[in-house]
């Protein structure tokens, strides 16, 4: 176990359970040296049956326990900050789930304080980077042969909403994944934002606006439309389509399984984020365990998780008031000048 990266997992829930999965039984490299979470039990619970794991109910004291030498953060948006720079004063590396920081002023902070140190060491989970699909559309883009990219049309849909989830959120917790998809996939950042409210679906919570239609428009003249459904119903399903100046691209129609039986056919559709993209997140956390144990850090970064940030933001700001909201980044550091966009 010495030789293994010992890594504190910040939250238990959902995404922080699978998580500690992942990093016991799938992920090389790396153990689960601590959790924490306020709620003891669900704690207890992810890492039942796994040895030499220490247990908590706050972030500086799993940061602290014995073997801890990375963190991993999957705890509710809000908490990101505190646990970040606490982790920055200690030197940790950090793999974060987005949102980085729910947002722009404390995602700044972030920004800010790790520019200070004069070296990254935060890799934000933007796991789209890493799924297959993706990345041989980012390939084909980037090879030039469909032309100049002019518009990407998205869809991001999931079968019902948690509680408490908010109009607000579909774009600055769903469609933050659509954001930097675009800025990774074309290489350029968005510059102003509408939102359209259609008719709410009867299958919405009271309140809910959902579905939403987001329209961005980047620096580079192109339009991405997001087609955002949080309670379509039926299934989780991600799509999108490059529409290029000699030809077009489309991911997200993969099949998993089709069931042929007494005279018809069914088709399986994933019900869940942790089914569709159960791959990338697995070449996400590997990626970062490997980055880490040879003192490196990749991956999306701090400054990406606050460009997505101030997106979302405006974003919200246009979901309001019903007008086109400007993107206004502040100026990048230098420490992130290499960082592709």
């Amino acid at each position: 176990m010495g030789d293994l990266l010992g890594v504190a997992v910040l939250g238990a829930g959902h995404m922080g359970a699978d998580h500690v999965r992942r990093l016991d039984r799938v992920v090389s490299g790396a153990r689960v040296a601590a959790v924490a979470d306020p709620d003891t039990g669900r704690a207890e619970a992810a890492v039942a049956g796994l040895d030499g794991v220490s247990v908590h109910t706050d972030v500086v004291s799993a940061l602290d326990a014995p073997g801890v030498a990375a963190v991993l953060i999957a705890s509710p948006g809000p908490a990101h900050e505190e646990a970040l720079l606490a982790a920055f004063e200690r030197g940790l590396p950090v793999l974060c789930e987005k949102p980085m920081v729910p947002g722009s002023t404390g995602a700044l902070r972030v920004v800010e304080a790790e520019a200070r140190l004069g070296r990254r060491l935060a890799q934000i989970g933007f796991m789209r980077r890493y799924d297959a699909e993706y990345r041989r559309l980012k390939a084909l883009l980037d090879e030039g042969g469909l032309g100049r990219p002019l518009m990407l049309h998205c869809v991001h849909r999931n079968v019902s909403s948690p509680p408490g989830f908010t109009s607000a959120m579909l774009i600055d917790s769903s469609v933050s994944h659509e954001i930097d998809a675009a800025r990774w996939l074309l290489g350029q950042e968005p510059a102003a934002v509408t939102v359209l409210r259609p008719a709410s679906s009867a299958g919405a919570p009271a309140g809910l606006i959902d579905p939403q239609f987001v329209l961005f428009e980047t620096d580079g003249g192109v339009l991405v439309d997001v087609e955002v459904f949080v309670n379509c119903g039926f299934g989780y399903q991600v799509r999108c389509e490059a529409v290029c100046e000699a030809g077009s691209a489309r991911i997200g129609d993969g099949h998993t399984m089709v069931v042929t039986a007494r005279g018809s056919a069914r088709e399986e559709v994933a019900q869940d984020y942790l089914v569709r993209f159960a791959d990338a997140y697995d070449r996400e956390v590997q990626a970062w365990v490997d980055a880490t144990r040879r003192g490196r850090v990749t991956g999306p970064s701090a400054w990406d998780g606050y460009a997505a940030s101030v997106a979302a933001e405006a974003g919200v700001r246009a979901l309001e008031n019903g007008r086109r909201v400007p993107v206004e980044l502040a100026p990048r550091p230098d420490l992130y000048a290499d960082v592709s966009r």
